[in-house]
């Protein structure tokens, strides 16, 4: 493994003078997203705002292969990215096989490295090129999961009060929705915390549930997730 980052674009900052101004915030907040940040993560400076932090993606993956038919025993993370939502899946022990996608070659690196220092590498089947293309391969096999975390469109979907979800950007709801249920039924999408819920809504199917989970980090929701397909999640009985 490199420990030194070779190529611009890829950081490995260890002191907050070299963190640029814009992102300064992340140095306060590094081991809340990667508990083994000083062991020499890899980051670009977009990922910086795109990771999901370390204690949610490790909440995600456990509720993802808790709920799951239990006949499904691939998982794949269409976007990604630095590599935090697939090192938690296979961290989680779940799954036979991890897919991880993701079209920057830089990024790409950067997962890889971050995987080698979880101890994960050798569990992630790497795959460089857009999703919507590359994902086609799964198409008729029936035991896959597909987990997303799309771009939502830089950080002003955080302005609004309730997020509109047609508005997403480079990918709206509808988009991620009919690209990855025509793989599988069982989807996972990670979307902002401010999200129309009656956007979502219209996707359930009649008479069934669809569960939204918010995920939270020192008390404040950072994001939620939206399980379509048949997820099992038990609902304790009121006393």
């Amino acid at each position: 493994m490199d420990d030194n980052p070779n190529e611009k674009g890829i950081h490995q900052w260890s002191r907050v003078e070299q963190f640029p101004e814009h992102l300064k915030k992340y140095w306060f907040q590094r081991f809340k997203i990667w508990e083994k940040y000083d062991q020499g993560i890899w980051m670009t400076e977009d990922a910086w705002f795109g990771v999901t932090p370390e204690p949610i993606a490790n909440k995600i993956a456990a509720h993802i292969g808790e709920s799951a038919p239990t006949e499904k025993t691939v998982i794949v993370d269409a976007f990604a990215g630095v590599g935090g939502n697939a090192i938690a899946l296979a961290r989680s022990g779940r799954w036979e096989r991890v897919f991880a996608i993701e079209k920057d070659a830089k990024t790409m690196k950067c997962a890889k490295h971050n995987a080698e220092i979880y101890g994960v590498s050798n569990k992630i089947f790497w795959l460089t090129g857009d999703c919507f293309d590359v994902i086609g391969r799964f198409i008729g096999q029936t035991n896959v999961v597909v987990f997303a975390s799309p771009p939502w469109g830089g950080t002003e979907y955080g302005t609004d009060y309730v997020f509109d979800l047609t508005k997403m950007e480079p990918y709206n709801l509808d988009k991620l929705y009919k690209s990855f249920t025509k793989i599988c039924k069982e989807v996972v999408l990670y979307l902002p915390r401010t999200s129309d819920l009656n956007q979502i809504a219209r996707y359930g199917q009649e008479g069934k549930r669809l569960e939204v989970a918010h995920y939270a980090m020192m008390g404040a929701s950072k994001a939620l997730c939206v399980y379509f397909g048949d997820f099992n999640f038990e609902v304790e009985q009121e006393p």
